[in-house]
């Protein structure tokens, strides 16, 4: 497994967990240099046979905006599909790529319309790579994540009391009482990769207890 991102941070136990199993390549997935390092990397270790480019950032600003788009779409969409471009003659046959959206794209969030629009332009992208990619063997979904407890919350730039004023918004619309743990996602990729899903072309699958019947 290789795993890209700016700096190892978090990934350090899993790869002294995992030595043999696990390769980290330093990159940013918005620094074209950065993603040909990765397509040699990946040369080198074999045929891509599954891909999840997942780096994501959110930013709070003005929906009217247009710079806070293009800062969003740079990383979660077009750092993915530029991710799958670097790696398209690496990819095994068959292969699998899941791309990760939000749950949003269903719903609202004031001050979030650039982060929504940015993954639900990839969303669409998906869908019609799914098809040109099939003829290829090459299977193309998505998963959109609802509230997960992760760092990203952290970045939005709130205040705690702000902070934990919208998280006790969100639990109420959620059918569990609680936040998604990262793992409850991570299983629906894994799915979405293996051969139990290998009749599901250009899906987007939301994963998000139950937010957006709410």
């Amino acid at each position: 497994m290789v795993l890209v991102s700016r700096s190892v941070g978090g990934l350090r136990q899993l790869l002294e967990s995992y030595p043999e199993q696990m390769v980290w390549v330093a990159g940013d997935v918005t620094v074209a240099d950065d993603l040909q390092t990765l397509a040699r990397r990946a040369a080198v270790l074999g045929p891509v046979d599954y891909l999840v480019p997942n780096a994501g950032i959110a930013e709070l600003g003005d929906s009217l905006d247009t710079s806070c788009f293009d800062r969003q779409w740079a990383v979660n969409g077009a750092g993915a599909l530029n991710t799958l471009a670097a790696l398209r003659a690496e990819l095994a046959k068959p292969a699998c790529v899941v791309f990760v959206g939000t749950f949003l794209t269903r719903s609202t969030f004031p001050g979030l319309a650039a982060y929504i629009a940015s993954k639900a332009a990839l969303v669409a992208h998906a869908r019609t790579l799914a098809v040109e990619f099939a003829s290829l063997d090459v299977r193309i979904n998505t998963v959109s994540p609802g509230p997960t407890a992760t760092a990203i919350w952290g970045t939005l730039g709130l205040a705690d009391e702000q902070l934990e004023a919208v998280a006790d918004a969100v639990t109420k619309r959620l059918l569990p009482g609680h936040f998604l743990e990262s793992a409850a996602v991570a299983n629906v990729i894994l799915f979405q990769l293996s051969q139990g899903a290998r009749g599901v072309y250009g899906q987007d699958w939301v994963v998000d207890n139950g937010y957006t019947l709410n």
